[in-house]
């Protein structure tokens, strides 16, 4: 056995997803203090208004995106490198490292926000299914049924659970503080100025293309924990979530959310993704999964228990590995 380090990444990654399990989003201290995403898209929209200006030609607002980028992920990694190195010498730095994990992985708010839509749906029909949805999807509402507003609930759960747990989760432990604060700023940047419109098409290309690329690894690893967690969710069939996750993965618009999109499909039965509108336009994204894209509150309800399993699954991981490192005798 070796000593226990408090500064270990794996224990500090326990703590802080164990913090975000118990307390979520923190509202009663971000209501005060702002929170570091919400100081993120200050900044991104100042370099917005700035340098996107509709008068430059698509090439200059390229590059501008381009050293929008830089400048932004380049100060957030080294932000992060800077908290890192006033925390590695202190139980309480150890604890500060903790918070900021748990403050940039979105377990519970993200299960938070389905779980309403399907109470939404239950209780006050389709006008506030559409309304609760609204807060996690880009897609206009207004233009889903009741099934559609709950496929898309799900898909964002799918999504999510790789932007934000797997990858941020993915990183922290690839680089530490600055890896976990360069990728919350690649992923605010994406959801910012990553549209397929006619203002963000250029300036936002460079967004879009570093967002596919921290992701690459993360979204498929975020189908296989979907998989593996539907072996111990009920009504949910992990052969064909595998099946599905490998046969359509690589089907949707987006290089990443097709992975852990196909798996839930596949865990839960249901067709999702499809042909969706959004307000720079429609993308005429193949079904994936073989079931039914009839999805109702219990689906969501289903997907949410999936997810949770997921969650567990992923923390049930890491603390195996600090284990392995820590607990086992000497050959």
């Amino acid at each position: 056995m070796t000593p226990i380090d408090l500064h270990d990444p794996l224990l500090l990654l326990l703590a802080g997803l164990a913090i975000d399990a118990i307390f979520g989003d923190m509202p009663a201290v971000f209501t005060i203090v702002p929170h570091p995403v919400a100081l993120a898209g200050r900044v991104i929209g100042f370099f917005d208004r700035r340098l996107n200006r509709p008068q430059r030609s698509e090439k200059s607002r390229r590059e501008r995106g381009i050293v929008t980028v830089v400048i932004l992920v380049g100060t957030a990694a080294a932000l992060g490198w800077i908290l890192h190195v006033l925390c590695r010498s202190s139980v309480v730095g150890a604890l500060v490292e903790a918070l900021a994990v748990a403050i940039l992985v979105a377990q519970k708010s993200l299960y938070d926000h389905v779980v309403a839509v399907a109470e939404a749906l239950q209780t006050g029909g389709l006008a506030a299914g559409r309304a609760a949805v609204r807060h996690i999807v880009g897609r206009d509402p207004d233009r889903l049924d009741a099934p559609g507003v709950a496929r898309a609930a799900i898909e964002s759960l799918a999504e999510n659970f790789s932007d934000g747990v797997v990858a941020p989760v993915f990183w922290y432990l690839l680089l530490g503080l600055p890896g976990l604060f360069l990728y919350k700023m690649a992923n605010t940047l994406d959801s910012m100025l990553g549209h397929r419109s006619a203002r963000y098409a250029s300036f936002g290309w460079a967004a879009a293309r570093l967002d596919d690329l921290v992701n690459l690894v993360p979204a498929p690893l975020s189908g296989a924990l979907l998989c593996g967690a539907a072996i111990f969710a009920e009504r949910a069939t992990p052969r064909r979530a595998w099946a599905i996750l490998l046969r359509d993965g690589r089907k949707h618009h987006s290089p990443n959310a097709g992975w852990p999109e196909a798996a839930m499909a596949g865990a839960l039965g249901l067709a999702l993704a499809g042909p969706r509108h959004y307000a720079e336009g429609s993308v005429p994204d193949p079904w994936l999964g073989d079931g039914t894209p009839v999805a109702a509150p219990d689906d969501i309800a289903r997907a949410s228990r999936l997810y949770s399993l997921a969650c567990r699954l992923l923390a049930g991981l890491i603390l195996g590995a600090w284990l392995a490192l820590h607990f086992t005798p000497p050959g």
